[in-house]
């Protein structure tokens, strides 16, 4: 059983499995397609710094910020979400909201979608309260 197995959220239609072996595709596709634009943020040194604590910090297992990979970091407003992978877990979109200044986890995608479900994980999205081009976004990545 993985890490984000108790964090994930099981929707009626979303399969929720393990992305392993999938993140070539899904880093083409958040490295590609119109509802990003001005959304997907440069990985910098620094922001992986950031989201590496960020993300070791949300888990119940311990790891080293260090081991934390990212494929990608969307941004819109006050929320952000981070495609990761982890040695303690499958990979994950995990959603951040900042607060008074301060990043704060709020929830972890993990599995497979159809291009059919797309409505159905922007409304997941916005329930956390993430902004619709974040929503939009991420829906369009994890789809394809």
């Amino acid at each position: 059983m993985s890490e984000f197995s108790g964090l994930v959220r099981r929707h009626a239609k979303i399969v929720i499995v393990g992305l392993t072996g999938l993140g070539m595709t899904l880093t083409s596709a958040f490295a590609a397609g119109s509802a990003c634009d001005g959304i997907k943020v440069e990985a910098t040194k620094a922001r992986k710094q950031e989201y590496a604590s960020l993300v070791a910090s949300a888990l119940n297992n311990k790891v080293k910020p260090a081991r934390v990979k990212f494929i990608t970091i969307i941004e819109n407003g006050n929320w952000s979400a981070a495609y990761v992978s982890t040695p303690v877990s499958d990979d994950g979109v995990m959603f951040f909201q900042t607060v008074d200044g301060k990043k704060q986890f709020r929830d972890v995608w993990g599995g497979y979608a159809e291009p059919s479900e797309k409505p159905e994980l922007v409304s997941w999205a916005k329930k956390l309260g993430a902004p619709q081009d974040l929503a939009k976004c991420f829906a369009e990545q994890v789809t394809e």
